[in-house]
Formats: C-alpha cells, sequence, structure tokens
C-alpha cells in the first residue's frame, strides 16, 4: 500500500504518518526500487490503533506507552490499567477545568447588554480585568492545564 492508499484506509492525513514515522509511533515502512513508500497491514493496524488512541484523547506518551505495553503480549496488564486510570484522572480534571471555564464564559456573556458600543462593552472590560487576576502559569493556556503534564 502507498501512503495515499494507508492515510484513505486509516483517515490519517499523510502528513501525521510522516509525523508518526519521524517520532517513532509507526515503523519505517520499506521502500520500493522507486523510493515509494510500501506499507503492509502492520502498519495499517497501528495506524488504526493510534487513531483511536487520540480519539480518546491521549497524548503521543501515553500512545508510545501502551505500543511498548501492547508489543509484550504475556506481560500483566496492571501498567496499562495504570496508565489508563492516570489518562482518566487528567480528563475528570478538565472536565472540571471546562466547566469552569463554561461558568465563566457564561458570566461574561451576561456582562453584555443591547445598545452597547464596543468601548462600553461588559465582555471586553471583562476578559481585560479577567487577565489581571491570573496565575502567570494559567495565562497560556485558554484551558489552564489542558497543554501542560500532570
Amino acid at each position: 500500500m502507498k501512503i495515499g492508499e494507508i492515510s484513505k484506509a486509516t483517515g490519517v492525513p499523510v502528513e501525521t504518518i510522516r509525523y508518526y514515522e519521524k517520532i517513532g509511533l509507526v515503523p519505517e515502512p520499506e521502500r520500493e526500487a522507486s523510493g515509494y513508500r510500501q506499507y503492509r497491514q502492520s502498519h495499517l493496524d497501528r495506524l488504526l490503533f493510534i487513531r483511536r488512541c487520540r480519539n480518546l484523547d491521549m497524548a503521543q506518551d501515553e500512545i508510545r506507552e501502551l505500543i511498548r505495553l501492547a508489543d509484550q503480549p504475556d506481560a500483566d496488564c496492571s501498567e496499562v490499567d495504570a496508565l489508563l486510570a492516570r489518562h482518566l484522572s487528567h480528563v475528570r480534571e478538565r472536565l472540571k477545568e471546562l466547566a469552569s471555564l463554561e461558568d465563566t464564559l457564561e458570566q461574561l456573556q451576561r456582562a453584555c447588554s443591547d445598545g452597547r458600543t464596543v468601548s462600553e462593552c461588559g465582555i471586553l472590560g471583562g476578559l481585560s480585568s479577567e487577565l489581571e487576576t491570573l496565575e502567570p502559569e494559567n495565562r497560556r493556556n485558554h484551558v489552564p492545564g489542558t497543554h501542560g503534564q500532570h
């Protein structure tokens, strides 16, 4: 299978497949004499596995660890369970952060009333004052904690 074919079969963009190869999530395929990559069923299976993990919002390191564990079929699955428990905890924390974000956005939206000018806008005023109260580490993320390690 060529890269375009495996991309279509998995729904993973060509650029992403090349990136996964570069970072070692997907083994590099053999090349034909013409230089084209030749993908096998194992590449298709791996890409589908990665895609499912990404759909569960797993980070690359988590996926890499799951792949490492999957390559040890006779090992105890407690490490897999522990990884999933950590990920579930992270998801629950993010849900709390998103609920807080929703509350903040609703408060900002209530600050707006019809007939005001932009200079009188309650939303823009609230956003300006909100920035002053944020901790420095939370100024980077649109939802605190979603882009950093927990």
